[in-house]
């Protein structure tokens, strides 16, 4: 039975993931790089500033630093530890470099999406900022597309509820601390005759998480972006440290693994021998898990950049591109150049996280039991502010659909904290195909809106940095 539902959802997946939506996303971020003068590379130092710099006039519920890590916290997760090795596992090292170069591209289209968030945001009743995708395609693509923002709303719903949000989070933290605390099955329980056996390490934690996470849900925004802005930061830099010491470690091998990576990326034949796939299947697993970890084109990280306070939209849209440069072209390069160096992508028997844990346990300098714990906590602590980020934006995805209905709203709450307990019962493959599937569906509607968009944003571009060099803005 499980077989037969892998198969339908690797079908469809290979459907919804095809080359045409691979040449979408990269065109889109290739317009915008050109239209915009490579503003990822000439502004980064300024973005890279802004970032931890508030603004001291502005509208908005959350700060701009907060908005950030808001959305770091929903980018920052599973798909930077399990996301790389599964790409790296199935697409052969080639998949590194097709990630990083989709992010590249991606820092554009994620300014875009943040810029645009700001500038077509609106206030509820209530006094708290709404904006996305969905309002950038009423308000600036007009009301016959108003169809298009209901069916990114919908797919933004689906991907918190049955994708990044829930299943693969809590499928990769579960996963981990099985692995640490009862690798063998030492301790097993039989939940329900049809689901097996499972570990008492994996019932506990999935108990101890929907508890952790119902009780930040319940305070809203302000209480997600508190919690997200106090671990995001701290537990990235913990994990940079450790990767760049694993990468110091195997100094002399570091050359050998980017060649490695630029060889396979083209001709994945000369490294693998043919045995994990073509040049196409290392594009399609490095684009897709790229999109996966930083979500540029996704359209979900203007739903956070649109609560920030700020009147300017440009300045928004500079933050919130360091979010895609922080998160895979910095931490996602380091995972998979980890997993390289090591050969670990290479160890039969190895699928998800157990591919990084068996890469911090042979190029740290440590232990393998210290390896394994430093990667179990913060694969933890980045799930679960991945969580809690993709409840943010599917609920605003919901109400915009049901137009502020409330009831509906806490209805959902319930059963995303319902998915939460479930997630770790789902099987690996499953979990990542079904995410896989609801991101390409979702990445669609955002897309057509940015190509449509595309002046807009080369406009308000030019208007800010006249401005700024004018000394209108500090």
């Amino acid at each position: 039975m499980w077989n037969f539902i892998n198969d339908v959802l690797t079908t469809i997946d290979d459907f919804v993931w095809g080359v045409p939506l691979m040449v979408l996303i990269l065109a889109g971020g290739l317009l915008l790089t050109a239209r915009l003068g490579f503003l990822q590379i000439r502004k980064l130092p300024l973005a890279l500033k802004w970032m931890v710099k508030n603004e001291d006039e502005g509208h908005g519920e959350i700060s701009s630093f907060s908005a950030l890590c808001t959305a770091l916290s929903a980018t920052i997760g599973t798909g930077n530890i399990v996301g790389v090795a599964t790409a790296v596992g199935t697409g052969g090292p080639g998949a590194l470099f097709w990630m990083v170069v989709t992010a590249f591209f991606g820092m554009a289209t994620k300014y875009a999406e943040g810029l645009l968030a700001v500038k077509y945001r609106v206030v509820a009743p209530d006094g708290h900022s709404l904006g996305g995708p969905f309002y950038y395609i009423e308000q600036g693509m007009g009301k016959k597309w108003t169809w298009l923002a209901k069916l990114f709303a919908f797919f933004g719903v689906c991907v918190g509820l049955f994708g990044i949000g829930t299943f693969s989070q809590v499928n990769g933290i579960s996963s981990a601390v099985h692995n640490f605390f009862d690798p063998a099955d030492a301790h097993t329980v039989k939940l329900l005759p049809f689901l097996g056996d499972y570990s008492w390490a994996v019932v506990i934690a999935s108990l101890v998480l929907a508890f952790c996470v119902a009780a930040v849900l319940i305070g809203g925004v302000k209480r997600i972006a508190s919690v997200s802005q106090i671990i995001v930061p701290f537990m990235a830099v913990i994990y940079i440290v450790f990767v760049l010491s694993l990468v110091i470690c195997n100094i002399t091998a570091v050359p050998a693994a980017f060649k490695t990576i630029v060889v396979a990326a083209f001709t994945p034949k000369a490294i693998t021998g043919g045995a994990v796939g073509s040049m196409l299947v290392a594009m399609q697993k490095g684009v897709a898990r790229g999109i996966f970890s930083n979500e540029a084109g996704l359209g979900s990280a203007p739903i956070a950049a649109a609560a920030a306070k700020t009147k300017e939209p440009v300045r928004q849209g500079l933050v919130s591109m360091t979010g895609t440069f922080i998160d895979t072209i910095v931490i996602c390069t380091l995972t998979g150049l980890s997993i390289v160096l090591t050969g670990a992508w290479q160890v039969d028997g190895l699928e998800g996280v157990a591919v990084t844990t068996y890469a911090f346990q042979q190029g740290l300098p440590f232990p393998a039991e210290v390896s394994s714990f430093i990667l179990m906590l913060c694969l933890v602590f980045f799930a679960f502010t991945t969580i809690l980020g993709w409840d943010y934006y599917s609920e605003r995805c919901l109400e915009y659909l049901t137009k502020g209905n409330q009831k509906a709203i806490k209805i959902f709450r319930w059963l995303y904290i319902f998915a939460v307990f479930i997630g770790p019962y789902m099987t690996v493959s499953a979990v990542w195909t079904i995410a896989d599937i609801f991101n390409g569906l979702m990445a669609l509607p955002n897309m057509i809106a940015l190509f449509a968009l595309n002046g807009v944003v080369v406009a308000e571009t030019k208007k800010f940095f006249e401005r700024h060099k004018n000394g209108e803005i500090q």
